[in-house]
């Protein structure tokens, strides 16, 4: 006995017989989807489809809910023509043209009798940027904003210039941006000095009036008095400019009247 248990106590192996094969048990192959979940996948697909084809049938089978009369029954709508050598895009889409997608420059406000033209009609993207005081800034931002043309007149009467334009950006977002960095800037004194006041009948968000309340000088010129008047009005920003070439006193009524002229016209 004591020559089969060793002093540790563990007791000892036997040796491998070669004999003997090694077994290894083998892994448990996956598990094989069995036709009970496919049938209950496909009941559950036909049950969805013919669900939505009931659905369908009984709504077929309902009389239809007649909708409310119009407010306005008879509707003012031009008579369809037939078209003709004088057909135009215009007259085809007549319900849907705003004027504002026509001839820009007629909408510009006439100079007074007396007057002298300085410039009118259409310019440029590269031409108006300039008149800014960061013209590469300027051009890159109206071009964000998308800018679409631009219509201006300018006139002189006696020491007074008049410049109008007239500003249309491809949607509303372009023309809102335009009209209140423009307006942003105003009140500050080395422009008007002053936060000006609203155009009648227009939101004081869409559009405003600033006289200057002191003439510009600059040494070599002539003392300059500004007026401006900045409205939006869809897509389109009115942008007005009031000089007195002798930095004179402006009436805000004349700023104020030119403003609600050129409104008048869009």
């Amino acid at each position: 006995m004591e020559n089969e248990i060793q002093e540790s106590g563990t007791p000892e192996i036997p040796p491998v017989d070669p004999a003997i094969p090694d077994v290894t048990v083998p892994a448990r192959a996956p598990r094989r989807r069995g036709r009970t979940t496919l049938l209950i996948a496909a009941a559950l697909v036909l049950g969805a489809v013919a669900g939505t084809v009931t659905g369908y049938a009984v709504q077929y089978q309902r009389p239809p809910t007649a909708l409310p009369p119009l407010a306005q029954q008879k509707l003012d709508a031009p008579k369809a023509l037939a078209p003709d050598d004088a057909t135009t895009v215009k007259s085809i889409n007549a319900n849907r043209w705003h004027k504002t997608d026509g001839d820009l420059s007629e909408l510009l406000i006439e100079a007074p009798a007396g007057a002298k033209v300085e410039a009118e009609g259409y310019d440029t993207l590269d031409s108006f940027s300039t008149t800014f005081e960061n013209p590469d800034f300027a051009l890159r931002g109206n071009v964000k904003d998308g800018f679409r043309r631009l219509a201006t007149r300018v006139w002189t009467e006696g020491d007074v210039l008049v410049e109008v334009r007239l500003v249309q950006f491809r949607d509303f977002a372009g023309a809102d941006g335009y009209q209140k960095d423009q307006a942003s800037y105003m009140p500050e004194k080395r422009y008007a000095g002053n936060d000006g006041v609203a155009v009648p009948g227009v939101p004081a968000e869409l559009g405003h009036v600033w006289v200057a309340s002191e003439a510009h000088t600059e040494p070599g010129y002539m003392p300059v008095r500004e007026g401006r008047a900045i409205v939006r009005r869809g897509d389109v920003v009115m942008d007005i400019y009031y000089f007195d070439k002798r930095g004179r006193a402006i009436s805000e009524g004349d700023v104020l009247d030119l403003a609600k002229r050129q409104l008048e016209r869009l």
